[in-house]
């Protein structure tokens, strides 16, 4: 009785394998069949990832984790240790639960460690925001020619060209500062000249005025007078 009860599992094991190998195949087939270009999409779906790249990627992972689940059926886990789901199957099927619930929740939490880590949300946000700029620029974007010379120099002039301009603008600046200053050495040095010439008419009319009074006091006091 043992024996033919254990024969009986271990069929419908491998019955149940061959058929989950079938269905696996039959959704292969089903996702090559939608993948088709004359397969119909949900446009609201295609707006939203297109316009919200973080709920896209969320999708992906979740898709990704889903798929990765079914890779780790029952039968599969059972076929590999098939000597203790032999012993006991009903056991094997809790530690199969256990398994799968520890397997979705660790995947679960390096996904979110990840998208934490890598500031992902806030860069797919950006990219939405500079996605949606890009619509309102009437310049087309930046494509490689296939000529490597080509793509360095129209990478390379623009930058330099700013750079020309902003050296002339600040070239600009310095020449109409050196201009101000030499204005201003221009008015000092005027400022000193007419310092110095007033400073020479001043000694001038101080040694006039001494010699006019060197005169007038010799004229009043003559020297045979002072003699006597």
């Amino acid at each position: 009785m043992e024996q033919s009860k254990v024969a009986t599992q271990k069929e419908s094991v491998n019955n149940t394998s061959v058929k989950d190998n079938t269905g696996e195949q039959t959704n292969e087939a089903k996702g090559d069949v939608s993948s088709k270009p004359g397969s119909v999409s949900k446009p609201s779906e295609e707006t939203e990832a297109r316009y919200n790249r973080l709920k896209l990627f969320d999708k992906v992972m979740q898709k990704s984790l889903e798929k990765f689940i079914d890779h780790a059926s029952f039968n599969r886990f059972a076929s590999t240790f098939r000597p203790l789901y032999k012993k006991n199957p009903q056991r094997m099927e809790n530690i199969h639960k256990q398994f799968i619930e520890e397997l979705r929740r660790t995947v679960q939490d390096d996904i979110s460690r990840l998208i934490e880590e890598g500031r992902l949300d806030f860069k797919l946000n950006e990219l939405d925001k500079l996605e949606r700029a890009a619509k309102n620029n009437p310049n087309n974007a930046w494509r490689p020619s296939g000529v490597p010379e080509q793509d360095f120099c129209s990478f390379l002039m623009p930058y330099y060209q700013k750079q020309e301009a902003y050296m002339k603008l600040e070239l600009k600046k310095i020449q109409a500062e050196n201009a101000a200053l030499a204005q201003e050495v221009q008015a000092g040095r005027e400022s000193i000249a007419q310092a110095e010439h007033r400073i020479s008419t001043a000694v001038e009319e101080w040694k006039a005025s001494v010699t006019e009074f060197e005169r007038l006091s010799s004229s009043l006091c003559p020297a045979d007078v002072i003699d006597v």
